[in-house]
C-alpha cells in the first residue's frame, strides 16, 4: 500500500527529471536579434521599397518558434532522427547543384521554389552536421572514456560528405564553418591528441597542396593578399578598407542610429548582411560592439556550461560543436571587418540579415536547451 509519505519522494524526484529551460539562452538570442533588425533598418532604410527588415522579422519570429519547438523534443527523439536529417541536409546540398539552385554572390548556395520562396540549405546543414556528429563521438561504448579510432573515422567521413558538396558550390565561408564544428566536436569529446595532431597535420598538408596545384582560385588569392596588405585599396582591397573607415568613425558612442554617413552612402558592400558590424561601429560606437560582443560572449559561455554539465556525452559533442559554429562565425565576421581575417561570405549569427541563417542559429539555441533540459536524468 502507498501512503502519503511515500509519494513525497516521487513528486520530488519528478520535478528536476526534466530541467527548466534556460531563460538566459533565449534573452541574449532576443537582445541580439533586437540589435540586428536595428541595424538592418538602418543599412536598408534609404533603399526604395526596401522589405529587407520586415522579412528578417519574420525571420526572427519563425526562428523563436522553432527554437521554443527543438527545445521541447527529448534529446532521444533527436538522436533517433539524426539519420533522417542527415540525408535530408545531403539532398538539399545536391539540389543547389540542380536546375532547382541559384547563384548569388559567385556561389551556387540557394534552392528556389517559388516567387519570393528561397532558402540556403548549407545554413540547416549546420544544425544536421551538430546532431551528426554527436552520434559516433558521444555514443561512447561500454567501458569507453572518449572515441575510439573508429568513432573519429566514422565522424570524419560524415563531415566530409557535406564539405564536399559545400566546396563544389563553391563557399569557403560555410565549409571553414564545418571544419571548425568538427574540430570542436573532437575536442569536447576527449578524442586522443595524436588524432587530433595527424587531423591538424593532414589539413596543413591539404591547403599546402591546394596553394602548389593552383586549386585555389584567384579572387581568394586576391582577399588574401588584401588581408596582408599587398592590394590597392580602391580595388580588391576596396571592402576591407572601407570597413576599417565606417567601424574606425564611429569613436567612442557612435554618431548615432540612423546617422551614420558611411551607411547611408553605402560605401560598404553587403552592409545588412556579411559587413553589418560596420553599420555598429559606426552608428553605435565601440559601446555598441563591445556590447554586441558581450552579449555573444556570454551566450558562448553558456553554451559551454551546458555542454560540460550534459548528462551524457551525446549532449555535451552536440553542444560543443554548436558553440564551436557560433563561435567560429562570431570570429570570422568581426574579424573581417576589422582586418584580422581574409573575408569570407559568413553572417554574423542573430544579428545579420538572412532568413536561412537566422532560423538556423535560433534552432541551434533550441538543441541547446534540449541539452540543458536533459542534464538530469528522467525518472523512470
Amino acid at each position: 500500500m502507498i501512503t502519503a509519505s511515500d509519494r513525497i519522494p516521487r513528486r520530488i524526484a519528478w520535478k528536476p527529471a526534466l530541467a527548466s529551460p534556460d531563460w538566459l539562452l533565449p534573452l541574449l538570442a532576443l537582445a541580439l536579434c533586437g540589435i540586428g533588425l536595428l541595424l538592418v533598418w538602418s543599412a536598408t532604410r534609404l533603399d526604395p521599397g526596401s522589405t529587407f527588415l520586415v522579412r528578417q522579422a519574420v525571420s526572427v519570429a519563425v526562428g523563436l518558434v522553432l527554437m521554443w519547438v527543438v527545445s521541447r523534443i527529448d534529446l532521444r527523439v533527436l538522436r533517433a532522427y539524426v539519420p533522417f536529417v542527415y540525408v535530408l541536409a545531403l539532398v538539399s546540398l545536391t539540389g543547389v547543384l540542380t536546375p532547382l539552385g541559384v547563384r548569388v554572390n559567385g556561389a551556387h548556395s540557394w534552392i528556389v521554389l517559388g516567387p519570393g520562396v528561397q532558402f540556403q540549405p548549407s545554413e540547416f546543414a549546420k544544425v544536421a552536421l551538430a546532431l551528426t556528429l554527436a552520434v559516433p563521438l558521444g555514443e561512447l561504448r561500454d567501458g569507453e572514456r572518449r572515441p575510439g579510432f573508429g568513432g573519429v573515422a566514422l565522424a570524419l567521413l560524415l563531415a566530409a560528405v557535406p564539405m564536399g558538396l559545400i566546396m563544389l558550390q563553391p563557399d569557403l565561408g560555410t565549409m571553414l564553418v564545418f571544419a571548425a564544428m568538427v574540430v570542436g566536436a573532437l575536442v569536447v569529446s576527449g578524442a586522443r591528441k595524436r588524432w587530433l595532431a595527424l587531423l591538424f597535420g593532414g589539413a596543413v598538408g591539404g591547403a599546402l597542396a591546394v596553394w602548389k596545384f593552383g586549386f585555389i582560385k584567384p579572387y581568394q588569392m586576391d582577399r588574401l593578399m588584401a588581408l596582408f596588405g599587398g592590394s590597392d585599396a580602391s580595388g580588391v582591397g576596396y571592402n576591407a578598407a572601407q570597413a576599417r573607415i565606417a567601424i574606425g568613425s564611429g569613436g567612442l558612442l557612435g554618431k548615432g542610429l540612423f546617422h551614420g554617413e558611411q551607411t547611408a552612402g553605402h560605401f560598404v558592400p553587403e552592409q545588412h548582411t556579411d559587413f553589418i558590424f560596420t553599420v555598429a561601429g559606426e552608428e553605435l560606437g565601440f559601446a555598441g560592439t563591445a556590447l554586441i560582443l558581450v552579449l555573444m560572449c556570454v551566450l558562448l559561455w553558456r553554451g559551454l556550461t551546458i555542454a560540460r554539465r550534459s548528462a551524457t556525452p551525446y549532449g555535451t559533442v552536440l553542444a560543443g560543436a554548436v558553440v564551436c559554429w557560433l563561435a567560429f562565425q562570431t570570429f570570422v565576421n568581426v574579424g573581417m571587418t576589422v582586418g584580422l581575417t581574409p573575408i569570407v561570405g559568413v553572417p554574423l549569427p542573430f544579428v545579420s540579415y538572412g532568413g536561412s541563417a537566422t532560423v538556423a542559429t535560433l534552432a541551434a539555441l533550441g538543441l541547446l536547451q534540449a541539452v540543458h533540459r536533459a542534464r538530469t536524468p528522467a525518472f523512470d
